[in-house]
């Protein structure tokens, strides 16, 4: 039984758009008054934040332990979908993630992820038909479809997708997009067939006529990703239409803050404080059907406690009338787990990744630090004793993707954009699938980075010369067991190591992450080859 109390400052209604000074009472982790009234009031309270799209596993951290460090930040609840796990282990894997959620006060949302594999390009550890994808529907813990990446599939109406879509609507819980620059007829077909969400919109023309059509758009600030500043101009022209989201968040980033930094940021820009509130509380909450409070009689009592709008610092942050997180630091405690995984690919040799010269010119893919998308450039390759290697001076380097679920020869390309002068880096953060990738200026030091990812079952790894460094994710080759602080610094650490060794990106493995998202175009690598993401078929690494 949780105790009586009440609280008392700037009460930020976001329902109705307005600010008022009063009292709010709780009992049992319901608000049961809420008591307009003149008072001294030298703090604002307002609803728990959401974030409305987002991949937990990219913490590289559990549930549990992400719900942690999610807190101290004011947020209370995410709209989390989980097909990086499931890519790995299937129901499964969804289901660790909800029974993992369970065991801390937080309110984890998740959806049935709709397309695993994200394409039939790549290998991954398991396979959700329709058939699968309404067994989860058809769970309470479920509240939505996840992104439906598979865009051709929609337009083309093929079998298997409009299948989920009418399981999703079967069960009356929406469905999220994924359809980056895609228009005209193309995306209202895609949205007609149900689909009411999109966090991939790169530029404001795009969310425009999305929004014109009926949809929501979730504007992303990631680690990787970020469109806050081309979209953030929505919010004062949609208010109602639009959601906020990190989509990825690397451990690292997750210590420094979370929604409440866009929410700092866009208040800072001379936006509404109201109204940015009300899209990352109001919004989410009506869309995904969440029980979440909004600080009304009767709703649970999930709220925050800041000083005030410019400042934006987090005292207290509450869910269910539940003190979790005060002054920064998070009052929730870790929890025991097991570390499900699926990995048997083998050590490999530098021989396994040597590439024949069978051509003047290759494709390159080109990095965009900040977004997923990549650029497809054709430049002279760097040959030596008759086969292609990096071109440091020019930054072209190599790239590595190995199938990790069966023995299978790696696939490799060549990279613009990591910048680094030497060493190499490794990761099984992979999306989607998760195999095993990596970028690096020689053979021998991404062979060994690749091999210390198959003999520890999965991290991120990092090798300069001699000394090597990596971290351990057992949880499906993608999540650590361990203290959030903890992998948060070890993290960072490496992060900061691979921009030592040259790199000027935000996010060095985190961009690694995204060169196998096949569905990203332009240009992309998976471990059965460079793939098109224009033309969606694979393509040859030289160019006739």
């Amino acid at each position: 039984m949780k105790s009586k109390f009440s609280v008392s400052g700037n009460i930020v209604d976001v329902v109705n758009e307005r600010i008022f000074k009063g009292s709010i009472t709780i009992e049992n982790g319901i608000i049961i008054s809420v008591i307009e009234k003149e008072i001294e009031a030298d703090q604002y309270i307002i609803p728990g934040l959401i974030d409305a799209h987002i991949h937990v596993e990219s913490s590289m951290l559990i549930p549990s332990e992400f719900a942690r460090i999610a807190v101290q930040h004011g947020t209370v609840a995410t709209v989390s979908d989980p097909h990086e796990i499931a890519n790995v282990l299937g129901i499964e894997g969804v289901k660790y993630m909800i029974d993992n959620g369970k065991k801390v006060p937080f309110k984890f949302y998740f959806g049935a992820p709709s397309c695993v594999p994200a394409t039939s390009f790549e290998s991954s550890g398991a396979n959700l038909g329709s058939n699968e994808v309404e067994s989860l529907l058809k769970m309470n813990e479920i509240k939505y479809l996840s992104e439906m990446m598979n865009f051709p599939g929609v337009l083309f109406e093929d079998k298997e997708v409009m299948a989920k879509l009418s399981a999703a609507k079967k069960y009356h819980k929406p469905i999220d997009g994924h359809a980056p620059g895609v228009t005209g007829k193309d995306v209202k077909k895609y949205i007609e067939a149900g689909i009411s969400t999109d966090h991939e919109c790169f530029t404001i023309e795009e969310a425009l006529e999305k929004i014109n059509y009926g949809m929501k758009i979730q504007i992303r600030e990631g680690s990787a990703a970020k469109n806050f500043e081309t979209l953030i101009p929505l919010i004062k022209t949609f208010p109602d239409q639009i959601m906020l989201c990190s989509d990825d968040k690397h451990p690292d980033d997750l210590v420094e803050g979370h929604i409440n930094l866009v929410i700092k940021r866009a208040i800072e820009l001379g936006y509404d404080p109201v109204k940015v509130l009300k899209v990352c509380t109001y919004n989410p909450i009506q869309h995904y059907n969440l029980d979440v409070g909004l600080l009304k009689k009767g709703d649970p009592a999930d709220f925050v406690i800041i000083d005030n709008f410019k400042d934006f610092n987090i005292k207290k942050t509450y869910i269910d009338g539940q003190l979790v997180a005060q002054d920064g630091m998070s009052l929730l405690k870790s929890v025991e787990t097991t570390t499900p995984n699926i990995f048997k690919a083998n050590r490999i040799e530098r021989s396994d990744i040597s590439v024949p010269a069978n051509g003047e010119n290759i494709k390159v893919l080109k990095v965009i630090d900040g977004q997923l998308i990549t650029k497809k450039l054709t430049v002279k390759a760097k040959v030596d004793d008759d086969v292609v290697v990096p071109d440091i001076d020019n930054d072209i380097l190599k790239i590595v993707v190995l199938n990790r679920y069966k023995e299978l020869i790696p696939a490799v390309g060549f990279v613009k954009g990591f910048g680094f002068n030497r060493g190499a880096i490794a990761s099984t953060v992979a999306h989607d699938s998760h195999n095993i990738i990596a970028v690096g200026t020689n053979d021998s030091e991404i062979v060994d980075a690749i091999n210390i990812l198959i003999e520890t079952k999965g991290g991120i790894s990092l090798v300069e010369g001699k000394n090597s460094y990596h971290l351990p994710l057992p949880v499906a080759g993608i999540m650590s067991n361990k203290n959030g602080y903890e992998v948060a610094e070890e993290y960072k650490f490496l992060n900061q190591s691979a921009k030592d060794l040259g790199s000027k990106l935000h996010a060095p493995y985190m961009t690694l992450s995204f060169m196998a998202l096949l569905v990203i175009p332009e240009l992309k690598l998976s471990d059965m080859g460079l793939f098109d993401g224009n033309k969606f078929e694979f393509t040859s690494l030289f160019v006739n």
